[in-house]
């Protein structure tokens, strides 16, 4: 029988309005989270979801995304070992640690749901997109991205790669992050509490460094010092030295305050966009686009850059002098390789946007463009006459994109960026293992999905405008990040059940001469240990489990696979899609 036709609508209000996903098929990665951010987006679900997905429906031929684990990884815990989750995720611990929330599938689930839409967005304007190919692995290796880039830049890390970090605990049990990104602050806070000025001194760099290191190997004298003071005693000490603490949350804690809100909000604003122009190549789905992208540090440039390698144009605002992280080491033909993971390719327009004169030329920019993007600090666009309002007056088919910290839903949050962010909303517990101690990871878990989630929220934003005519603003997260990704153990909690994973859960095995990694529940073998990395992979693999070697040195990577160098000769990831 053939299958019923989807009624036509009159206007959509969400991007997927008239849609329906049909997902026949054996279960694939990441296929319940692909479903979720679907029906969200307005489609329809038909059937359990699958390793093959096609959107189809209204206007629409269809698109079908199919997502794979990849050429070595057969689930989560290969994925991260193969593609050096777990030697950037254990720096902190001095070994190799599995995460225990499934990373790199949510992050291949959100970068499938971006494939589906970009297809939509570029079937809408007159491209032939059927097609669009994830893997896990790729997911993978755009999460460490920045930290590959180092790897294999002309010169070493500017900070020791070494085990140690935050979070601290104070007298009284209270275990805590720490965040400031003034070393004035930082020095104010730890003299408040007695400590010695050249544990102080000597502490800044590697803390300063943590976002780019994974480790921030402190002086122990730091967490002594922490120690002897109950925690009243130190929230005194960041309330008078500007810097600012946060306990660490549990998830039940996190479960009970949950409000439900999805990872991201779209909200339509009356125009009368109508494209036009060539219609952009398979590969290339979001050609002939303009993003402007004013962005710092990860979150909202790694957006960009999505959407750059999708085929927009992105053009960068940076501040008078360029973007100050372009200089940090290690770099590449003097550019810091950490910078063009996030932002090569990019065209860069410096901007004062403290200068009257300057902004006006930047509202001038933001008429012709169809994305701004930014990240800059709640009420600060407001301030500075740059909101959507402000924008849209001139341009009201703009798809205004804000990346924030805490989207506004938690009163009285802290600083909103990655490790405090995963300390309030209960990440340490969802990626360790119940015999561990609750810890945030020091790899920039957040900052990296907070960029997938920005990206697909624009696009949606994009594919709306296209059925609408209306222009959008998104707003996503840091807190939606997390809770996307501690859904699973999120959803336990608020069933009284215990949301943490087993004791050893995903941890490497080690060998002779490194690390191997077992699918979730294999048996671990108990002679590894006095084996070779390769025997205990050979005989592994006779027993018939897909065991594979654990990727401890990010160098490793460059010598195979499908990294390739830029003109700067740093190392690049591909692009994390596959259209025909």
């Amino acid at each position: 029988m053939a299958p019923q036709a989807t009624p036509p609508i009159a206007r959509p209000s969400r991007p997927l309005d008239g849609l329906r996903l049909e997902a026949p098929g054996t279960p694939g990665p990441a296929g319940g989270l692909v479903a979720e951010h679907l029906r969200l987006l307005g489609a329809a679900e038909t059937g359990r979801p699958g390793e093959r997905m096609t959107l189809a429906g209204a206007e629409f031929g269809g698109v079908t995304a199919h997502v794979t684990w990849g050429d070595r990884a057969v689930d989560e815990a290969t994925a991260q070992a193969v593609t050096g989750i777990m030697g950037v995720h254990g720096r902190r611990d001095g070994a190799p640690r599995g995460l225990a929330a499934d990373y790199a599938t949510t992050a291949a689930g959100v970068l499938t749901v971006q494939g589906l839409l970009a297809g939509l967005l570029a079937q809408a304007r007159g491209s032939q997109v059927r097609r669009s190919e994830v893997s896990v692995e790729r997911a993978g290796l755009l999460a460490v991205s920045q930290y590959l880039a180092a790897a294999g830049a002309e010169e070493a890390e500017a900070a020791e790669i070494a085990p140690g970090g935050p979070p601290f605990t104070s007298a009284d049990g209270v275990v805590f992050e720490l965040e400031t990104l003034d070393p004035g602050a930082w020095a104010a806070f730890w003299r408040a509490l007695g400590a010695p000025a050249d544990a102080v001194r000597h502490g800044w760099r590697p803390f300063q460094f943590r976002y780019a290191t994974a480790c921030a190997p402190v002086p122990h004298e730091l967490h002594a010092v922490a120690g002897r003071h109950g925690w009243e005693r130190v929230r005194e000490a960041a309330r008078s030295s500007g810097a600012e603490v946060c306990a660490l949350h549990s998830l039940t804690e996190r479960a009970a305050e949950y409000d439900g809100a999805p990872p991201w909000t779209l909200t339509a604003r009356d125009a009368s966009y109508s494209g036009s122009g060539a219609p952009p190549d398979t590969d290339a789905p979001l050609a002939g686009l303009t993003v402007l992208e004013a962005g710092r540090r990860i979150q909202a440039p790694l957006t960009a850059h999505l959407l750059g390698l999708l085929g927009a144009e992105v053009v960068r605002i940076e501040p008078p002098g360029g973007d100050p992280l372009r200089g940090v080491p290690p770099a590449c033909s003097g550019v810091s390789a950490r910078w063009l993971a996030l932002n090569r390719g990019k065209r860069a327009v410096e901007v004062d946007i403290k200068s009257a004169g300057d902004r006006k030329l930047l509202r001038a920019m933001a008429a012709e463009a169809d994305v701004f993007l930014h990240n800059w600090a709640p009420g600060r666009a407001a301030a500075l006459g740059l909101d959507h309002e402000d924008l849209s007056a001139a341009n009201p088919g703009l798809v205004y994109a804000y990346t924030s910290g805490w989207a506004g839903r938690l009163p009285g949050a802290p600083m909103g960026t990655d490790f405090m962010v995963q300390a309030r909303a209960g990440v340490g517990e969802a990626v360790r293992p119940a015999d561990e101690p609750p810890v945030p990871s020091l790899m920039t878990l957040l900052d990296v999905l907070g960029g997938l989630l920005g990206a697909e929220a624009v696009l949606a934003g994009l594919l709306l405008r296209r059925r609408t005519g209306a222009g959008v603003r998104v707003d996503s997260s840091l807190l939606g990040a997390a809770d996307v990704l501690t859904a699973p153990a999120r959803s336990r909690a608020q069933r009284g059940l215990d949301p943490r994973q087993p004791a050893g859960f995903r941890r490497p095995v080690p060998t002779a001469d490194g690390w191997i990694a077992l699918p979730d529940h294999a048996v671990v073998p108990p002679d590894a240990r006095h084996l070779s990395t390769a025997e205990a992979l050979r005989r592994l693999h006779e027993r018939g489990t897909a065991a594979v070697p654990v990727v401890t040195d990010l160098a490793d990577l460059l010598s195979s696979g499908p990294i390739s160098r830029d003109a700067h000769g740093s190392p690049a990831v591909p692009a994390p899609w596959r259209f025909a």
